[in-house]
């Protein structure tokens, strides 16, 4: 299941695809995105954008939409925010993470929204012939406590097989139908080797209950089956159908993250990824538990 690490390029770019309209959080989305909606005090990009640097991808492509300025202004200098906040002896290091080196965000727009598969293709002159990551921001990924986060243990290996690479995690099987599923070949650790892939299959239909989680590695050529490829589940231009087509032409696994989930697309896995982070914080732990156990009665 490995290759000669020497036969693939690093990973050093990742595309997100924050096109989308956040019905499902309207109106908070109405003039916010929904990728700027915060977990306790960081928005939701932020923590994709955070597993993607630890990951050492280096440049960060944002295929975005309309209205979706305030994700890369969130990345940008605040000269007025800093200078007051420098005058009054505040700590400026809690915007450290949000700052970058000019050139290392990069934005393209998506103005038709025609699915994920499309997103993607959006980006194909920047990403280029080098491999790249995808970073769902709607899909929380948080380590356990002592490791390290889902890209990163993707990244590790990328390292050792090449190819393509997606995260999976299991799920109940009446709940395989709202995501893309793969068919499961021989494992080896936390990698799974991929013989083929479905989006949003019948129950009945379902291969495995291993669902794509939201974190892949691909190579450039999808860009080109992307190209062509026709609408899918949904009536929209499918990632997954276009990877699909991949498998056997190239080494393609599955990485099972070791880590917890949050699906926050969702108002109840955005509530649950709040409370759970915030119970986790030493700084407010505490204090948020002793609320939860007054409203509980």
């Amino acid at each position: 299941m490995t290759q000669d690490k020497t036969t693939h390029k690093p990973v050093k770019k990742a595309v997100f695809p924050v096109a989308g309209l956040g019905t499902r959080f309207l109106p908070a989305t109405k003039a916010i995105p929904k990728e700027m909606l915060p977990i306790v005090d960081r928005p939701l990009i932020q923590y994709a954008v955070d597993e993607a640097r630890e990951a050492g991808i280096e440049q960060m492509i944002f295929v975005t939409g309309r209205g979706k300025t305030a994700i890369v202004e969130h990345f940008d200098v605040a000269y007025e925010l800093e200078d007051t906040m420098g005058e009054r002896g505040k700590d400026l290091g809690v915007l450290e993470s949000s700052r970058f080196v000019p050139g290392d965000i990069i934005t393209v727009r998506q103005q038709v929204p025609m699915g994920l598969g499309h997103a993607i293709w959006c980006a194909r002159a920047i990403v280029g012939d080098e491999p790249f990551a995808i970073f769902l921001p709607d899909e929380l990924m948080v380590a356990h406590k002592g490791s390290t986060g889902c890209m990163k243990q993707m990244v590790e290996a990328y390292d050792r097989t090449g190819g393509n690479l997606i995260s999976v995690l299991e799920v109940p099987e009446n709940e395989v139908s709202s995501y893309g599923v793969i068919d499961p070949g021989a494992v080896d650790g936390s990698l799974t080797q991929v013989k083929g892939l479905v989006e949003k299959p019948a129950v009945a239909d379902a291969p495995s209950n291993k669902i794509i989680s939201g974190r892949y590695i691909l190579q450039p050529e999808v860009m080109r089956v992307l190209e062509d490829q026709e609408k899918g589940a949904g009536g929209e231009i499918q990632l997954t159908d276009a990877m699909a087509k991949m498998i056997g032409d190239q080494p393609f696994h599955a990485v099972t993250f070791e880590g917890r989930r949050f699906d926050c697309g969702s108002k109840t896995g955005f509530v649950e990824a709040t409370l759970a982070l915030a119970l986790e914080r030493e700084d407010m732990g505490s204090d948020v538990r002793a609320v939860m156990e007054r409203l509980l009665g």
